[in-house]
């Protein structure tokens, strides 16, 4: 049996011991659709018990005061009946998902993958991997949710073909993709002008003039990268991998690659994938060159601030509307699909178009489970946004935090710890921060504290939790892979991987920011620590 199937038993410390309980209590919850299930119901009967109550608090968008709708109500019950299919379907990750993994599964079908792994592996360090993996899931942002699809699975691919824990590859290649969500590897990702734009709204409620800069975060998020790679890669190989010693790998491991050095017909195939794959790469970049390019957000759809700093070549490109953006999963599909076929018939792992659409089939039969999964997680995410007691939750937060009235730097660790209970109930970065954050900016603003900065201490918080809540629409996703290497694993198991990153970063990551703003060092561009800006 090799290192990688099963580790030699070792010593437990003190909390690998406490995360061994974490996981055995989380593993011994219901099937994770069952508890989703669970959920809703629990859900419907708390927002009919709380439906009657009249709340202080008031919507951020509406003004209204927040009155928490019965789910069990008649109409209620109605509406969710005839939007049952809708809520599933249009469930954001399922597509990008299944389409993702129609390509990914005929270049795994073929062979292209596992080759080009091992032809990676084969000149790359083995203790470099944990850091490279962590850093490709920050960079990952720019392409959205992609990192989930493509990140992860690949990273416990890459871990268990170099005798690695696979397990281990996927909590690396998650902190990296989910833990530094608000991280940017130098290139800024969507999320920048999401949340400025946001912020701005919250902000021109004190001074209606006020311009966010949609990199106002960008040196503190950049500089967050490294933080994020190196705690990543201290818990991955000294916290998390000794941990799964004696954790058996017993799933289907048949497809996957081992460091057996390449053969002549992989060769050939690798290399004809490979130029198909930079001819196609090539042809694409040459129609993103020229102004025109329907790959483009119309000029006067991108904010005037973000064409002003990036220029309008750049900012047409990157802004969140662009065609391009809207096309990330797509383009996976294809640069993954067109290369596979190439190699499987170049290296004979194929003889028709029969064997491709097996592939497809093969991926999709993978899913089906993560299909089950997904439907009572959306059925659950609904009710309770639909309820409002997550909104009710996040307001009546800000406003305990308000009503403490604490010293400069002790609001900005609340406002790290408010977002980080408020991911664990709202799962959209844009939601949460579209709720709370119109409550804390006008709020700080009057108290002396930037709008930038507080949007920092916002990404901080959100990004430390995304890794251990359920209600993260990618989870059961990465449940599903790790259930792949260990067929024992739940909830539990993942919780368990993840919570060393989600505390430490949580803890790091703050007094980071704590340690930017004491020797002033800047956000990002045009952003400030004081309201009114100081000189």
């Amino acid at each position: 049996m090799s290192e990688a199937t099963e580790l030699q038993t070792a010593p437990r410390g003190a909390l690998a011991r406490a995360l061994d309980v974490v996981e055995r209590v989380g593993n011994k919850l219901p099937d994770p659709a069952v508890l989703f299930l669970l959920l809703m119901v629990v859900v419907w009967v708390v927002s009919w018990l709380l439906s009657g109550i009249e709340f202080s608090e008031t919507h951020p968008a509406t003004g209204d005061p927040i009155r928490v709708i019965s789910m069990l109500d008649g109409s209620s019950l109605t509406n969710f009946m005839s939007r049952m299919v809708n809520i599933f379907v249009t469930f954001p990750p399922l597509g990008v998902v299944l389409v993702a993994m129609l390509g990914l599964g005929v270049a795994e079908y073929t062979g292209f993958i596992n080759a080009g792994l091992r032809a990676i592996l084969a000149k790359t360090s083995r203790a470099l991997l944990t850091p490279v993996l962590i850093a490709v899931g920050v960079l990952s942002h720019v392409a959205v949710d992609a990192g989930y699809v493509l990140v992860v699975p690949l990273g416990a691919v890459i871990f268990y073909a170099a005798g690695r824990h696979p397990l281990a590859g996927i909590a690396a290649a998650f902190a990296g993709v989910s833990g530094g969500f608000s991280a940017t590897f130098f290139v800024p990702s969507s999320l920048d002008p999401l949340l400025a734009g946001l912020t701005q709204v919250a902000a021109q409620i004190i001074e209606p003039e006020i311009q966010i800069n949609p990199l106002n975060n960008y040196v503190f998020t950049t500089a967050s990268t490294l933080l994020i790679v190196l705690v990543g890669w201290f818990l991955t190989d000294k916290v998390i991998e000794p941990r799964l010693q004696g954790t058996k790998v017993d799933g289907d491991l048949s497809s996957l690659p081992t460091m057996d050095a390449l053969q002549p017909h992989e060769v050939r195939g690798l290399r004809a994938a490979l130029l198909a794959m930079l001819v196609a790469i090539g042809l694409f970049v040459a129609s993103l060159v020229p102004m025109s390019s329907p790959w483009r957000a119309p000029i006067d759809t991108v904010p005037s601030s973000f064409v002003e700093l990036m220029g309008p070549w750049l900012a047409t490109l990157l802004a969140g509307q662009a065609p391009i953006m809207q096309s990330i999963v797509a383009l996976i599909f294809v640069f993954f699909l067109i290369p596979g076929i190439l190699y499987g018939y170049v290296a004979g792992t194929v003889k028709d178009h029969r064997d491709i659409v097996a592939g497809m089939s093969k991926a999709m039969s993978g899913m089906g489970y993560y299909i089950v999964m997904a439907f009572f997680c959306a059925m659950f995410i609904y009710a309770f946004s639909a309820s409002n007691i997550g909104v009710l939750l996040a307001i009546k937060g800000a406003n305990v935090l308000q009503a403490l009235g604490l010293p400069l730097g002790l609001t900005l660790v609340g406002i790290v710890l408010l977002s980080a209970f408020v991911n664990l109930v709202v799962g959209s970065a844009s939601a949460k921060w579209a709720l709370i954050g119109a409550v804390m900016v006008p709020m700080l603003m009057q108290l002396g504290i930037s709008p930038d900065l507080t949007q920092a201490a916002y990404r901080v918080g959100d990004s430390s939790t995304n890794i251990i809540t359920p209600l993260l629409p990618y989870f059961p996703l990465i449940v599903v892979f790790c259930q792949k290497y260990v067929k024992s694993a739940g909830i539990g198991t993942l919780v368990a991987l993840m919570l060393p990153y989600s505390v430490t970063l949580l803890v790091v990551w703050t007094l980071f920011l704590l340690g930017f703003w004491a020797l002033g060092i800047p956000l990002g561009f045009g952003a400030s620590y004081t309201y009114p800006v100081a000189g």
